[in-house]
């Protein structure tokens, strides 16, 4: 089969980047041609890929969005594919891979104002050209959450959903010699083996709530806060954050580490996984924790965090969200004697559930679609 995948960026370590380059390859190695179509592409380009960059126009981020979007349909059509699959909302898709929350349904909440702006009527229409009643596109879903949301806002018929498996790597499983891992990591990175390593993992630090991570740790009490080290792992700007931990004086108790590829080193080192996300679709790095034996402390407006509760795997900081209830959860994880049941429960629960195959999945609908 020839397929077309298009996305509005790639970059390294962007969630949405590697499930669509996972995807990629499950259909490369099935014999199908796939040719990538990007807005900007960071990085090399993977062995077997036909990459075409075409950079949209204007000042602005939807702007540069709308027209790729309309780039798109040009170079695609007449081209004869058998399946063009978006891993971001633009019209004329056969298939999209929903990696975003719904933004008529984020915009609803908002001003007038910022409802009449371009940017937002951008982004509304690139998402109505994939939900609206008439359209014929499939949708792959993170998170059965977002499905009633979407077919509240729009009146998508429920039948075009398809809900996939998480997809985690089986690197993030706890190694056999987890301990010595451990230690190496924290030796590389001169923390002592009694301090408490809190974790954060993911580029887009602001939707991710780096400063909600950051609040927390200084609330920490003295003798906790001695202790604690926050590791955050992720590619993005760092200013705002490093000032604002300066300004609550635990600079010298964050770290940026920057993005990498030895996540699951990580993940073993650490004693708490924090993702206070402001919205998170799925949140894969909840589950890669649980595979790791690590305690999870995440907001409940996170897709995945279903997973974490429905296994006994750590906390989910309720909605609407309060930073002082996060900063009491955090104090009391750190310190709980559960420790030990989360980490259990996480490896049972990983053991027993399917969470690797969503590359496959998605490949076995994108062939499904490309058949009609």
């Amino acid at each position: 089969m020839k397929l077309a995948f298009c996305l509005f960026a790639y970059f390294p370590y962007g969630g949405l980047q590697r499930d669509f380059l996972r995807i990629a390859r499950v259909c490369l190695s099935r014999g199908h041609q796939v040719d990538v179509y990007a807005g900007a592409w960071q990085g090399e380009i993977p062995y077997g890929f036909h990459v075409l960059v075409l950079p949209g126009r204007g000042f602005t981020n939807h702007r540069r969005s709308e027209s790729f979007a309309k780039k798109i349909s040009k170079y695609v059509t007449g081209k004869y594919y058998d399946a063009v699959v978006g891993f971001n909302k633009m019209p004329g898709l056969d298939v999209y891979f929903a990696a975003d929350t719904c933004f008529a349904a984020k915009a609803s909440e908002k001003s007038i104002l910022y409802r009449l702006s371009g940017r937002c009527r951008s982004y509304l229409r690139l998402e109505r050209a994939v939900f609206h009643r008439e359209s014929k596109t499939e949708i792959l879903l993170l998170s059965d959450r977002e499905k009633a949301i979407f077919m509240k806002q729009y009146g998508t018929f429920g039948k075009r959903f398809h809900l996939l498996p998480p997809g985690i790597d089986r690197d993030r499983v706890a190694p056999l010699n987890a301990v010595e891992v451990r230690a190496d990591l924290r030796r590389e990175l001169d923390i002592g083996a009694d301090q408490k390593i809190v974790l954060m993992v993911g580029s887009g630090f602001k939707t991710k709530g780096v400063d909600r991570a950051i609040l927390g740790v200084a609330s920490l009490s003295v003798g906790l806060l001695e202790k604690a080290v926050l590791l955050i792992v992720g590619d993005d700007k760092t200013r705002s954050f490093r000032r604002l931990a300066n300004r609550v004086g635990i600079a010298d108790r964050v770290r940026f580490v920057g993005g990498r590829k030895d996540v699951p080193r990580f993940l073993v080192a650490a004693d708490l996984l924090l993702h206070p996300a402001y919205r998170e679709t799925a949140g894969m790095v909840l589950i890669e924790a649980m595979a790791a034996g690590l305690p999870v402390l995440a907001t409940d407006v996170c897709g995945y965090g279903y997973h974490v509760e429905r296994a006994g795997a750590g906390e989910l900081v309720p909605t609407p969200f309060q930073q002082e209830i996060l900063n009491q959860m955090l104090a009391s994880m750190l310190t709980s004697e559960r420790k030990y049941k989360w980490q259990h429960n996480a490896k049972e629960y990983i053991a027993n559930t399917d969470v690797f195959s969503l590359p496959e999945k998605a490949a076995d609908m994108i062939e499904q679609v490309a058949a009609c």
